[in-house]
């Protein structure tokens, strides 16, 4: 089997080392600025009322909401992720193909950024010391009266790896080894 070229391993650790920072300065930023979640009218800034804008809100489940309580069980699953992502793209081999390599990198950058969150490294603003299990979202997309829930760059880091992982499934073709080997063995 052929090396994976070193070029594969450092666009992956580019991409997930700044998607991730990305992720945790915007965080920090939208929640220093406007503080932690106030489900009133005055906690959302709005960029295009009232459409989008920007509102702080915490997610201690996995997507839209599911699984709330189980900050442990999806950091568990965060760690499992990196590991089988590791593994495949780097032991298996899968990192020889650009796409994977790009696409899982997109998504270990969510996967990071997310999982700062759930392990609690962030400091709740205004109150030092104080740490929150929970993943941070911000981004508030609506068009009523249907409401988006609110999420954040590593939740679009993901979406978009995601999109890409499917879109290399859709257009690449998975060589027949079996062929090969019966046409090998009969020459």
């Amino acid at each position: 089997m052929k090396a994976v070229p070193y070029s594969r391993h450092a666009v992956f650790c580019a991409l997930a080392a700044i998607g991730c920072a990305i992720d945790l300065a915007t965080k920090h930023w939208v929640f220093a600025w406007l503080g932690m979640p106030r489900f009133d009218e005055f906690n959302v800034w709005w960029i295009w009322e009232p459409y989008f804008g920007l509102q702080t809100s915490t997610n201690q489940g996995a997507l839209f909401g599911i699984g709330q309580g189980n900050v442990w069980l999806f950091a568990t699953a965060s760690f499992l992720a990196i590991v089988a992502i590791g593994y495949w793209l780097f032991i298996a081999g899968a990192a020889r193909d650009w796409l994977l390599t790009v696409s899982l990198g997109v998504v270990m950058g969510g996967v990071l950024g997310n999982l700062h969150d759930r392990l609690g490294m962030w400091a709740v603003p205004d109150a030092p010391g104080q740490r929150f299990h929970a993943v941070r979202d911000w981004i508030l997309f609506q068009w009523p009266p249907w409401t988006w829930p609110n999420f954040n760059i590593a939740d679009s880091l993901l979406v978009t790896g995601g999109a890409l992982l499917v879109l290399h499934a859709l257009t690449h073709s998975v060589p027949e080894q079996g062929h090969a080997r019966t046409a090998s063995h009969q020459a």
